[in-house]
C-alpha cells in the first residue's frame, strides 16, 4: 500500500513538473498588436512588422531588418520565433494606407 502511494505521489510530481514547464514555456511567448501607416499597403504592413518586433526586443528588430526581411514571412531570428502575422488594411488615413496587425512572438 505504501509503495502504491509513493508511486502515485511520484507520478503526480512528474505531472506537476510537466504542467509547470508548459506554463513556463507559455510565459516566453507574447501576443502583440501594432498599427502601421504608409503610402502603400506593403509598406504599411512593413511598419506593422517592425513595430511588433520593436515592442518585444530592439535587437530582434535589428536582426530582422538586416536579414532581408519579407513582410508577413516567417523570419529566422536568433533567440526568437516570429511566425505568421495577421493584417487588416484599409486605404485612407494620413499616409494613404493604414494596417493593423498582430503576431505571437516567442523567446526560444
Amino acid at each position: 500500500m505504501l509503495k502504491a502511494v509513493r508511486s502515485t505521489m511520484a507520478l503526480a510530481a512528474v505531472a506537476g513538473f510537466a504542467f509547470t514547464a508548459t506554463i513556463a514555456e507559455a510565459k516566453e511567448c507574447v501576443r502583440k498588436g501594432a498599427v502601421g501607416e504608409a503610402g502603400s499597403q506593403q509598406d504599411a504592413k512593413l511598419q506593422v512588422d517592425e513595430a511588433l518586433l520593436q515592442a518585444v526586443d530592439w535587437g530582434a528588430w535589428a536582426a530582422w531588418m538586416g536579414s532581408g526581411n519579407k513582410v508577413g514571412a516567417a523570419a529566422n531570428l536568433p533567440g526568437y520565433s516570429y511566425g505568421a502575422r495577421s493584417y487588416s488594411c484599409k486605404q485612407g488615413g494620413s499616409w494613404g494606407w493604414t494596417c493593423r496587425g498582430s503576431a505571437t512572438i516567442c523567446k526560444l
